[in-house]
């Protein structure tokens, strides 16, 4: 039995043989970013998407200020080439790049690493209908291959490091080969970004909406964020991914926030806004090109291949999913506590990618192609399959209460099934009545019913009662604002962005 809730504050790259669009030039592949890396990468990758919308003209020459790097230099015995572009997305702390008083605002104090706060793996697939993006915890345990230190210029025999440590070690180069021997993933492009480089970019796209039904607080970052929607400004948005010590859930809740963040960049910069204005579309494309590090292969040729082939790119075009982890706390002499991945459920999830196969299965009832997207579910911060609720007809009109309960039980929340009639029969507005103890439970209701009014019934105990009204009309879908994982912890765009 649930627990009594306390009350809240108030609130493309060439395509590859397979693709279906683009030339010969199709087959350059991409870059990985850490997790505020990663919604700049999805944000390069996004609005990359649109570039053939805006056309040829607009793009050319925006590539010239992007600072080259060579991370396949030398590379042998590199994994077999799969269908669909591999991006690895690298998101470095570069703090040393921030004002001081954007420092201050946004508490980035302290020395710049040298290191990765966060890598992922983005694949597109080869028609160019989904990207499947894979967050690789920073702290996993790696084994680096043997190598020369870039800062000392030591040689390194291989040995075991935290992932994020390899970037330290050996740059570019070494974090690719180190990723591609863990996932036997084939990387086609390689993208970075740092702190100063995200926030620019999105000021650039105009802030970008975040959603949460919960109050969320991190006196490390300074995030303060009430109950609602917030439209973040780039050093907000900094704050919001960076963050893990809102609950207890650490770096998987960053990793589920970011991921957050990504869809909501996906579905910004596809909703009109930048894709579709040639001169927003060239100011946030220059912004982010100008400050980020990628591979000689990936230009303006490639962006506007992509931003043809990707031009119908939604959020639910998109998927995030987490390497699945076997050990949270693997402990390494000389390292410290690792992250140690489940290795039989990993290999399933990069085979997966190397194969251009969807990481989460087709939801049950999925629209047939043609019928129109359905509005998103409303976020809620209790699952409606944790909520008991008993429905009463207030009214006069036959029916109207197995209506209702029929009507709640579809979007998931555990009704009686045995609807009755309420004492009065002249109800105009629906009620939602509600022990205290059980006030969120009530609010998600509330979020299922719009419109209705919240009654608090001292010692009603944890069934919530819906009293139809003659103002009902329909029962709005609802899901949990952390909706459940599978097998990867796989979520698609359109399940974790702001729902209306």
């Amino acid at each position: 039995m649930p627990q009594p809730h306390r009350p809240t504050r108030p609130a493309r790259p060439p395509q590859p043989q397979r693709a279906r669009r683009g030339g010969a030039a199709a087959r350059r592949r991409g870059d990985a970013r850490p997790r505020w890396g990663v919604r700049l990468a999805a944000a390069l990758a996004v609005t990359v998407l649109g570039s053939g919308a805006i056309g040829h003209a607009v793009m050319t020459g925006l590539d010239t200020g992007i600072e080259r790097v060579d991370p396949f230099k030398d590379m042998k015995n590199r994994p077999q080439a799969g269908h669909g572009l591999n991006f690895l997305l690298v998101g470095t702390d570069g703090r040393d790049k921030i004002t001081p008083a954007d420092k201050r605002a946004y508490r980035l104090g302290g020395a710049p690493c040298h290191c990765t706060d966060t890598v992922m793996l983005v694949h597109l697939s080869a028609d160019r209908e989904r990207a499947s993006v894979v967050s690789l915890p920073r702290d996993s345990y790696a084994e680096l291959p043997a190598h020369r230190d870039e800062s000392s210029g030591k040689q390194h025999g291989p040995h075991p490091v935290k992932l994020n440590a390899a970037y330290a070690e050996g740059g570019p180069q070494l974090t690719v080969r180190t990723v591609e021997s863990m996932t036997r993933v084939k990387i086609d492009h390689y993208l970075e970004v740092d702190f100063a480089s995200f926030m620019k970019t999105v000021d650039a796209m105009g802030g970008v909406e975040i959603c949460t039904v919960k109050a969320l607080h991190d006196q490390n970052t300074g995030l303060d964020l009430l109950p609602g929607s917030h439209r973040l400004s780039g050093g907000q948005a900094l704050q919001y991914v960076r963050s893990r010590h809102v609950d207890g859930a650490a770096d998987l809740g960053r990793m589920q926030r970011q991921q957050k963040f990504v869809a909501a960049l996906i579905k910004q910069a596809t909703g009109g806004g930048v894709l579709l204005n040639p001169v927003k579309f060239k100011e946030v494309s220059s912004t982010l090109l100008g400050s980020v590090r990628a591979d000689r292969g990936f230009g303006s040729e490639q962006m506007l291949a992509l931003g043809q082939a990707l031009r119908d790119f939604t959020p639910s075009s998109s998927e995030f999913a987490s390497v699945p982890i076997g050990n949270p706390s693997y402990p390494v002499k000389g390292i410290g506590s690792t992250v140690k991945w489940d290795e039989p459920k990993a290999a399933k999830l990069f085979e997966a990618l190397r194969l251009d196969r969807p990481l989460a299965p087709a939801a049950p009832g999925s629209r047939p192609a043609g019928r129109p997207q359905q509005p998103a579910a409303v976020p809620v911060d209790v699952p409606p399959g944790q909520i008991r609720v008993r429905v009463e007809n207030g009214t006069r009109i036959d029916g109207l209460g197995g209506r209702v309960d029929t009507a709640l039980r579809a979007t998931g929340f555990d009704t009686t099934r045995a609807p009755g009639n309420g004492a009065s029969r002249d109800v105009k507005r629906t009620v939602i009545a509600y022990d205290p103890r059980w006030d969120r439970s009530a609010r998600t209701v509330s979020a299922a019913l719009p419109g209705s009014e919240l009654r608090a019934v001292a010692g009603q105990g944890r069934t919530v009662l819906v009293i139809a009204g003659a103002d009902y009309r329909k029962v709005v879908p609802v899901r949990p604002e952390d909706p459940p994982q599978g097998e990867y912890g796989v979520v698609t765009g359109d399940q974790v962005i702001c729902g209306k």
